[in-house]
Order: structure tokens, then C-alpha cells, then sequence
């Protein structure tokens, strides 16, 4: 009798949990009633026979933050979780986990510093009005290109200075010039120079990574020669504000950097947050570099990218 109980009790286990069989269906076919079907399904439980096994994608996603945070000597972790690893997937839930964040963080008096890209303008749409005074909103690179290609550096720092009330300080300058000379002519300017410094005090700065493939958007915006292309990408691994570093966090190419206008990456090593946000397997050098410059202090990112940079 223990036998047939045992055997009809996996039968029923097996329709209901791998066939998907109601218990309904399960007393109809075999021929018994449906609280019998109920109490076989647990006695199958109770046996050993069945084992069910929850999965919860949030369980490791504070220890992945407590690891980023050892490794990389951060002041905060935020890892995100995206149900896939498609890029734009998490790009949509990293860029509203940082507009949670700066609604938390950004407070009357503040000093905004943004730069520009795909994951900063989903950032800016993302976030809400908020009710606070005085916070200024500085661009923190220059975002007039030669391209057709849309940076949306416009409409981003207008969203983030709207959300906050406040009127946006643009830098509206290309990111890389042809001549370091005329660059720093241009620097020399009583207003270009105002925005420039205004950019070192922020003490809030929100930035992600650029990459050094082709299909980079930097690459896409017409500022480098082939040549130039062809070096960024032996010897770098990415950019934050269009400056371009390697792999250990240092700056790849002195000569590219004499012409580009914005903010210096040392300068972000000041910020009293100091803001990534990036994530997906496409950017996971570039945010190891980043890191390893010591040029953010708080990151954001989601499961999959914190786990392959636990184990770079």
C-alpha cells in the first residue's frame, strides 16, 4: 500500500508541477477526488519526492554592493536589478534608480554637475519636479558636435535644471577641438571660464562611461581622425566626460586631452558624491577603469555587470 501511495503521489507530482495540470484535472484523469490529489501532493512534499525552490533575483544584490564597495574603495554601491542583459532593459532601470537617487540626494544650495549621453538623458526624463531653492545645474563638458548624431546634451541639463527648479548653466562649446591653442584661448573667456569653475565647486557630479568601440557615440560625432580613432582604442578603455583613460584609470592620450573642455577627471576625486552610472557587459572595462582612476564614489549598475566586475 506505502508502495502504490508512493508511486501514485510522484504521478500526481509530476502532472501538477512539471504538466501544469490543475487538481482537477489531475482527480478526473486518475480517477479520484480532488482534496485526495491535495493531500498526495503533500505527503509527495513531505517525502522528499518534490522539492521546490524559490529563486529571488534580489538575494545577492546587497552582497555584490558590500563586495564593489571593498574592491573599489567606494562610499556607496547601488546594484540594480534587470530582468535581462539587454542594454537598453538596463539602461531603463539603472537611469531610474538614478533619478531616485539625485531626488534623495540633491538638496537645497547644491551644485549639480551633469554631463551627457543615452543614460543621462533617460536619467533627466525619468526624474520628477522637486521642491527644493538655490541648486544650480552646470554642464560639465561641452555638447555642440559637428554631426548629425543627437547627444541630447541640450535637453538633458534643460530637464535636470527644470526638475530642480533652476535656470540650466550650459557649455556651449565642442567637447574636443582641433587646436589645444584655441582651446585654451576659449578658456580665457570671462563666462566660459565662470561655467568651467562653477563645474570644479559642484559638489554633486553624475556622469556614466563612454566606450572606445566604433560604435561609440564620441567616435560617432566627428571630433577624431582614423588615426586618432586607432589609438583611443589600443590604448584606452573609455571616457568619462570625453576624457579618455586606460585601463588602470589614466588618462591614454595627454595630446587628446589638451583639446577637450570640461571638467578634468581629477577634479571628480573632490566631489562629495560623485556619481557613475553605467552598467551592461559593452561598458564593464570602462566602469573597471573608471574605478581604478578613483573617479567615482558612488556607483550604479545592475547584477550582471557588479558580477563580472567582482571578478576582474
Amino acid at each position: 500500500m506505502d508502495k502504490q501511495k508512493q508511486q501514485l503521489s510522484i504521478e500526481v507530482a509530476r502532472l501538477y508541477y512539471q504538466s501544469d495540470y490543475s487538481q482537477q484535472e489531475i482527480a478526473s484523469q486518475l480517477g479520484i477526488s480532488r482534496p485526495t490529489v491535495s493531500r498526495l501532493l503533500q505527503f509527495a512534499k513531505e517525502s522528499g519526492f518534490v522539492e521546490i525552490k524559490v529563486t529571488d533575483p534580489f538575494a545577492d544584490l546587497n552582497a555584490l554592493e558590500t563586495a564593489l564597495k571593498a574592491k573599489y574603495n567606494l562610499r556607496e554601491a547601488h546594484v540594480v536589478f534587470s530582468p535581462t542583459t539587454e542594454y537598453p532593459t538596463i539602461t531603463d532601470f539603472l537611469s531610474k534608480k538614478a533619478a531616485e537617487y539625485l531626488e534623495e540626494t540633491v538638496t537645497n544650495g547644491d551644485i549639480l554637475g551633469v554631463s551627457w549621453g543615452t543614460t543621462m538623458y533617460e536619467i533627466a526624463k525619468k526624474m520628477r519636479p522637486q521642491n527644493v531653492r538655490g541648486v544650480e545645474v552646470i554642464q560639465l563638458k561641452g555638447g555642440i558636435s559637428h554631426s548629425n548624431v543627437n547627444t541630447y546634451a541640450s535637453e538633458t541639463i534643460s530637464l535636470f535644471a527644470e526638475n530642480f527648479q533652476t535656470m540650466p548653466r550650459h557649455l556651449p562649446l565642442p567637447v574636443i577641438f582641433d587646436n589645444a591653442t584655441v582651446k585654451q584661448m576659449v578658456e580665457q573667456d570671462r563666462h566660459i571660464h565662470h561655467i568651467i569653475e562653477m563645474g570644479k565647486q559642484a559638489n554633486i557630479a553624475v556622469f556614466t562611461v563612454g566606450t572606445v568601440r566604433d560604435e561609440a557615440l564620441l567616435f560617432r560625432l566627428g571630433y577624431f581622425t582614423e588615426e586618432e580613432k586607432a589609438l583611443l582604442k589600443e590604448n584606452g578603455v573609455g571616457d568619462i566626460c570625453s576624457r579618455f583613460y586606460d585601463k588602470d584609470g589614466n588618462i591614454c592620450s595627454t595630446e587628446i586631452d589638451a583639446r577637450t573642455i570640461g571638467i578634468e577627471l581629477d577634479s571628480l576625486k573632490q566631489k562629495e558624491h560623485s556619481i557613475l552610472v553605467a552598467g551592461g557587459a559593452r561598458k564593464v572595462a570602462a566602469i573597471h577603469g573608471a574605478l581604478q582612476g578613483e573617479y567615482a564614489n558612488v556607483l550604479i549598475t545592475d547584477q550582471f555587470t557588479a558580477k563580472e566586475l567582482t571578478q576582474v
